[in-house]
């Protein structure tokens, strides 16, 4: 997989994460408003809250092993979150289910391209999950939990788990903006060089 700016690891971003913020609010509010007529701010902001979280390779790869190492294959996610294999609790279940969900979005919405490429060059269990019926189980399984501390975000991830598949598109729009911003800033630059 190429390096994207968005991601790139361990730098000091140029933009301030306010600054980010911002912008993912507004790409993800017009495209998921305007093309899938999803007005839901809830979700909204989530998405751009995880576009912004998501941009540190830190928090994309926050999922530990048992040994500490960084797990950055959601097949190995699955079974580190399952607590009748490496998982040591319901909630540690829970948490890493959640960025599972928050995972395979991210990727399948904005790197579906890649996605092939990237999980067969490292051979890896990976290459065996669906990143869209693994998402939306996950967020099943996250809205499960739904008692105390944790039901008021029930009904909202099953809202996820429902409506994945939009989300995966909507941010492919997003992605498509940002594409189109580079593009232009790009040729901005270039004429005021020339």
């Amino acid at each position: 997989m190429t390096p994207d700016p968005l991601i790139h690891p361990d730098s000091e971003s140029l933009v301030s994460s306010q600054n980010l913020q911002d912008l993912f609010t507004e790409l993800v509010q017009r495209n998921f408003q305007e093309t899938l007529r999803l007005t839901d701010p809830e979700l909204i902001l989530y998405l751009a809250d995880l576009l912004t979280q998501f941009h540190r390779s830190d928090t994309l790869f926050k999922i530990r092993d048992t040994r500490g190492h960084r797990i950055e294959d959601v097949g190995e996610m699955l079974i580190a979150s399952n607590p009748l294999l490496d998982g040591p609790s319901f909630d540690w279940e829970r948490e890493v289910r959640k960025h599972i969900g928050d995972f395979t979005l991210f990727f399948a919405g904005l790197f579906p391209e890649a996605l092939n490429h990237w999980r067969l060059r490292r051979l890896r269990l990976d290459v065996l999950v669906d990143y869209i019926a693994t998402g939306k189980e996950s967020y099943t399984i996250v809205s499960a939990f739904n008692q105390f501390e944790y039901r008021h975000d029930a009904r909202f991830f099953r809202k996820m788990a429902e409506e994945f598949e939009r989300c995966v598109f909507g941010l492919n729009l997003v992605k498509q903006d940002l594409a189109r911003m580079q593009q232009q800033s790009y040729v901005g630059a270039r004429n005021l060089l020339m």
